[in-house]
C-alpha cells in the first residue's frame, strides 16, 4: 500500500466517502507551471512576511517549488509531525472537514486552479491546501490548535439555512472555475449565495465557529500588530492576498472571540484581519469560544440551540448515554430541574440512535420519536410503570425491551400533554452536552449515508470537464515541450525562440511566455 492509501484505510468509512485519488498524471504541464509561477513568487514574498517556520514547513512537508505535491511524498513527510493528507474534490461538507482535522487529516483538494485565477480563487484546490496549510503545522503548538478547532468545528450545532449557504458557496465557487461560465451564470450563482444568506433566521453555532477559523487558520496574522507576519493558509497560498494583507488598506485588529461574530466575504481580498501575539494566543481564544457552546453548556441553552437548529445533533445524559434525533419540542417546568436546566420534557423526532462513547448500542436506529425526561427516577425494563419526577411531570404507560414504551401518558402539574403513545423514554439527571450531529457518525452513515451521500452534481462535472478541454491541444503541446527543458535541463535557444513565436498565437495566455523568458534568461 502507498502512504496515502494506508491513511484512508485508517480512516472510518463515512470519511472514505469523500476521498478521491490525486491521479497526479492528469496534471497538465500548464497546471505545473501555474503550481511553478505560484509558488516561486510566494516563496519569494514570503521569506521575511510569512511566520518564521514557513520555508522550514514547507520542506517538513513535502512542497517543493518546481511541481506539484505528491500526496505520496506530503503523507511521508507529514507522518513525522502526527499528519496526514487525503484528496477530495472542491468544497466538502464543513462537518468531514472538521472530524478530519480533529483526527489529523488535512483534506487536499486535489484539483489546482487555472492560470487566469492564479493569484486567487474562491475555490479550494492544492496550492491553497497544500502550500497553505501543511507548512505551519511544522509548528507543534500550531499543529495542535489546528485539531483543537477542528474538533470545535465538528462539535459545533448548524442549522438548515447552514446547509444551503454551504451548497451556494460551493456552487459559486465551481462556476467561478468554470472557463466557459457566462456572466449570467456568474451572477445567478452570487445572487444565490446572497439569497441563501439572507434566508439564515440566526447565526449558528457553526457559523460563528467557521468564522473563527477563517480568521485565524485561514486569514491569520500574527505577532506585533504594527508588524504583524502571516501565518493563515488563505493567504499564504494567494499572491494577491499575500501582497495585500500587509498593506495599510488592510485593518489590523487584535485577536480576540470577537472574531467569531465578524463576518467575511470569500469571492474578494478582506478589509481587516485579526493579529494573534502568539499561537498561544489562539488557544485563549479559542477556549474562550469554547466555553459558549452549547457541548460545553449543555441543559437548556443546549436544547434550545438544537430546538431552532432544525438539524439532526445528539443528547449527551448523565450516564453518559448519547441520543441523536431532531430537537422538536420542549416543556417547560415550573422550577430549576438542575443547574442550567429548567426542562421537564424534550421530544425527538426519529430517526434515534441511541449510543455510548460514541458507539451505537442500537441494532438499528428507531424510526419513531423519542422523549427524555429530566429528573431522578428510573424507568423499568419492561412492564407497567408510573413516574412522578420533582419537575411536576408524571409519566405513565408500559415499557418493553430497549426503552420503548406503550400508551405512554403524561402530565405536567396535573394538566395532560400530549405525547406520542408509542416512544423511545430516556431519563436522565441532568443533561450535560447538546452536540451538533449524531454521536456515531459511522452508523449513521451506515444507515442514511446513501441517502445524504455527498456528490459533485452535474455543474462540477462539467466545469472540471470543460476546464481540461479549455487547454487547445496546440497550446498543451508547447507547454509540454518547455517543461521537458526545464526538467531535463537541457535548454534549447533555438527551439525557445521557435516556441516563443508559436505562443503569440495565444495573445490570452501570458503564462507560457513567462516560462519561455524565464529558460531563455542567462542563468547567473
Amino acid at each position: 500500500m502507498t502512504p496515502t492509501e494506508r491513511t484512508i484505510a485508517r480512516l472510518p468509512a463515512h470519511l472514505r466517502r469523500y476521498v478521491v485519488s490525486q491521479d497526479y498524471a492528469a496534471y497538465t504541464a500548464r497546471d505545473q507551471a501555474v503550481w511553478r509561477n505560484i509558488l516561486g513568487k510566494l516563496r519569494g514574498h514570503l521569506a521575511d512576511k510569512a511566520h518564521p517556520v514557513y520555508l522550514e514547513g514547507l520542506a517538513a512537508t513535502g512542497i517543493g517549488a518546481e511541481c506539484i505535491p505528491s500526496l505520496d511524498e506530503m503523507n511521508e513527510k507529514l507522518s513525522r509531525l502526527g499528519w496526514a493528507c487525503v484528496g477530495v474534490r472542491g468544497f466538502i461538507p464543513p462537518a468531514v472537514f472538521t472530524e478530519l482535522q480533529a483526527l489529523g487529516v488535512l483534506a487536499i483538494a486535489a484539483d489546482i486552479r487555472t492560470h487566469e485565477h492564479i493569484e486567487y480563487t474562491p475555490a479550494p484546490d492544492i496550492v491553497h491546501e497544500s502550500a497553505g496549510h501543511a507548512p505551519i503545522i511544522a509548528n507543534r503548538r500550531y499543529a495542535e490548535y489546528l485539531k483543537a478547532c477542528g474538533l470545535v468545528g465538528f462539535k459545533a450545532i448548524a442549522s438548515v439555512e447552514d446547509q444551503a449557504v454551504f451548497e451556494a458557496i460551493r456552487n459559486l465557487s465551481v462556476v467561478k472555475e468554470d472557463p466557459e461560465a457566462t456572466e449570467e451564470e456568474v451572477s445567478h450563482a452570487q445572487a444565490r449565495l446572497e439569497a441563501a444568506s439572507a434566508s439564515r433566521r440566526y447565526v449558528s453555532e457553526s457559523t460563528r465557529a467557521s468564522r473563527l477559523y477563517w480568521w485565524t487558520a485561514e486569514y491569520g496574522l500574527i505577532g506585533d500588530v504594527e508588524r504583524p507576519r502571516i501565518y493563515g493558509a488563505g493567504l499564504l497560498s494567494s499572491i494577491g492576498e499575500a501582497h495585500h494583507c500587509l498593506t495599510p488598506e488592510v485593518k489590523k485588529l487584535p485577536l480576540s472571540v470577537a472574531c467569531a461574530d465578524t463576518e467575511y466575504d470569500i469571492t474578494r481580498m478582506q478589509p481587516q484581519l485579526f493579529v494573534a501575539r502568539d499561537f498561544e494566543h489562539l488557544f485563549e481564544v479559542l477556549n474562550e469560544f469554547e466555553s459558549t457552546m452549547a457541548w460545553k453548556r449543555g441543559g437548556d441553552f443546549g436544547l434550545e440551540e438544537a430546538l431552532r437548529a432544525r438539524t439532526v445533533n445528539h443528547l449527551v445524559l448523565a450516564d453518559g448515554r448519547e441520543v441523536t434525533g431532531k430537537v422538536v419540542g420542549m416543556v417547560a417546568a415550573p422550577k430549576p430541574v438542575a443547574e442550567g436546566l429548567s426542562t421537564a420534557l424534550v421530544r425527538l423526532d426519529g430517526p434515534i440512535l441511541a449510543s455510548r462513547g460514541g458507539k451505537a448500542v442500537d441494532v438499528k436506529p428507531w424510526n419513531g420519536q423519542a422523549l427524555v425526561a429530566f429528573g431522578a427516577g428510573k424507568l423499568p425494563e419492561r412492564g407497567a410503570f408510573k413516574l412522578s419526577l420533582e419537575s411536576g411531570l408524571e409519566l405513565e404507560g408500559f415499557a418493553t425491551d430497549g426503552g420503548e414504551v406503550l400508551v405512554l401518558r403524561g402530565r405536567m402539574e396535573g394538566r395532560p400533554l400530549e405525547l406520542p403513545a408509542v416512544a423511545r423514554l430516556f431519563i436522565t439527571s441532568h443533561l450535560p452536552s447538546v452536540a451538533g450531529g449524531p454521536a456515531d457518525p459511522e452508523s449513521w452513515d451506515r444507515w442514511f449515508g446513501e441517502l445524504s451521500a455527498f456528490s459533485e452534481g452535474d455543474g462540477e462535472a462539467k466545469a472540471r470537464s470543460r476546464k481540461a478541454l479549455s487547454l487547445h491541444p496546440s497550446l498543451a503541446a508547447l507547454y509540454r515541450e518547455v517543461r521537458q527543458m526545464r526538467e531535463a535541463r537541457a535548454v534549447k535557444p533555438e527551439r525557445l525562440a521557435q516556441i516563443a513565436a508559436a505562443a503569440t498565437d495565444f495573445p490570452d495566455d501570458w503564462l507560457l511566455r513567462t516560462e519561455v523568458e524565464e529558460l531563455r534568461a542567462p542563468r547567473a
